[in-house]
């Protein structure tokens, strides 16, 4: 089976022109790719704030909110799903999270596919009140959480970081949204094994890949499951691997389990529509070829 090509927001350079989204959405979906996905922060430091900072992007690195854009651009695609690679769950308030992603996918024909992670920015986690240190347990509670504020109209919950009684999100989604995972650590390998429909893998060749999809094989198995019912979302990042490469690369991870493939023009010198259209075109023909 072919693998499934989607496309990653540029945000870097797309702006916040709202016919600019418009159209760079609308061409990926009239070239046949399958999904859009884009990145999620709330908030960026500044690097020269007392005691310092670093990360890989600081207070003027632009993000769109990926709701919002996902529910404008819902209304000017047809078929084109969207990803959120990955939401930052436990920096926010899980009902609010269930409420958003079933009126996006209601609103959308079921078109979202939330892939979530834990973070790293800390900064990020106390401006939103949330406590960073035990994000990875809260991730797990608010998973198992969502799935059943999608699919049941009144639901009791009494866990270690959230309680609802006696609530639910009318209206609820058609379905349970499909979630997918980011990260690396075991820890995260296993919870999305036990919990999750995919791996949304961050930049990596596939023979660094390769021990990572064999664990979570592993630990899929544990619980009874099997690699078909899971899927593996890869990068192809344009500013770091030329054109040529691209067949080799994307062979590679579809040999060790890769279903989904989404190309990654940022960072690569590119401006506009008329740049992107050349790339985003090769990028189509090879995952077809």
């Amino acid at each position: 089976m072919a693998l499934i090509p989607g496309i990653v927001l540029p945000q870097l350079e797309i702006g916040s022109d709202p016919l600019a989204l418009r159209d760079f959405a609308q061409m990926a979906e009239g070239m046949g790719y399958r999904y859009l996905l884009a990145y999620d922060h709330v908030l960026g430091a500044n690097p020269d704030r007392p005691g310092g900072w670093r990360g890989p992007y600081t207070y003027l690195t632009p993000f769109h909110e990926p709701f919002v854009l996902f529910a404008y651009l819902a209304a000017l695609t047809r078929s084109l799903e969207f990803v959120t690679g990955i939401l930052i769950l436990p920096q926010r308030q899980t009902a609010l999270v269930a409420k958003q992603a079933a009126e996006l996918d209601i609103l959308s024909g079921g078109r979202l596919r939330l892939g979530v992670g834990i973070g790293w920015n800390k900064v990020e986690y106390d401006s939103l009140g949330m406590d960073f240190s035990v994000r990875g347990r809260r991730s797990e509670e608010q998973v198992r959480l969502l799935r059943r504020l999608w699919t049941e109209p009144l639901v009791k919950f009494d866990g270690e970081f959230d309680k609802i009684d006696d609530a639910g999100i009318l209206p609820l989604p058609t379905r349970s949204i499909p979630i997918w995972f980011g990260g690396e650590a075991d820890a995260v390998l296993e919870r999305m094994a036990r919990l999750g429909d995919g791996w949304i893998v961050n930049f990596m060749q596939p023979d660094e890949g390769a021990p990572y999809m064999e664990k979570i094989g592993v630990y899929l198995a544990a619980v009874g499951r099997t690699p078909e019912s899971f899927g593996a979302d890869i990068r192809v990042n344009m500013s770091k691997q030329p054109i040529g490469e691209w067949a080799a690369y994307l062979r590679g991870w579809q040999k060790i389990g890769a279903t989904h493939a989404a190309l990654n023009l940022m960072g690569a010198g590119l401006k506009g529509l008329d740049d992107y259209a050349a790339p985003m075109r090769e990028f189509m023909s090879v995952v077809q070829g």
